[in-house]
């Protein structure tokens, strides 16, 4: 009793791996943005000050390259884990992520964490898109993505509960054969399309110790 319930506890918290991948590997892609658009921003003229290819600052590091680190890292747990308490893990880290890259610079300052810098740009709309793509609107769309995942994890569909009793079919029973005789190990013996039918005799000894056939059957083999 108590090892099925066990059992069916661990079930509940299985999930097709597909459940949070296509999140999971958004939200690595706009992390790995994140913490590598300021160092590489500037050989296109796409930057925030310092306007210099790697240039590294005590605020490029808590600002930038940390929340994106935490985002590609959720990412991997979503994209990878087939647990639901694993995966629902990842997906909050990438939220916290996500809220970091858009209220990180206001509170910076009073934590002493430093500054990003100021947008390096000519015009008021390159402006606007260098501060939506290095942070609000990254921020937004990492925490868009993370609470959908989160959002599909938190229910237990049709497809999780066939995927659990799938699961607990194989463990029970590695060696299911279905009904064309044919296990998850190779065919069954004796059966299948080549499945040859010989005469095999039986004997037994006679009373003058003389061996005779005594019948004659088919064993499959």
């Amino acid at each position: 009793m108590a090892d099925t319930t066990t059992r069916a506890g661990r079930g509940t918290m299985q999930i097709p791996r597909s459940r949070g991948a296509v999140s999971g590997l958004l939200i690595v892609a706009l992390g790995v943005w994140g913490a590598l658009i300021p160092f590489v921003g500037p050989l296109f003229d796409f930057a925030f000050s310092p306007d210099r290819p790697w240039a590294w600052t005590a605020g490029r590091g808590w600002l930038q390259v940390l929340p994106g680190l935490v985002a590609v890292l959720g990412g991997l747990l979503l994209f990878a884990s087939r647990n639901r308490a694993t995966a629902m893990l990842g997906s909050w880290m990438a939220v916290a992520a996500g809220a970091w890259f858009v209220v990180g610079r206001a509170v910076a300052g009073p934590l002493g964490l430093g500054n990003a810098g100021e947008p390096v740009a000519a015009t008021e709309a390159h402006r606007v898109w260098l501060e939506l793509t290095y942070f609000s609107g990254l921020g937004a769309l990492i925490i868009f993505l993370a609470a959908l995942a989160a959002g599909r994890l938190s229910v237990r569909s049709v497809r999780d509960i066939a995927y659990r009793d799938s699961r607990a079919q194989t463990e029970d029973d590695p060696t299911v054969t279905d009904t064309s005789g044919w296990s998850q190990h190779g065919p069954a013996a004796g059966t299948g399309p080549d499945a040859v039918t010989e005469p095999v005799g039986r004997r037994r000894r006679s009373l003058f110790g003389r061996r005779r056939r005594d019948s004659r059957d088919t064993l499959t083999v």
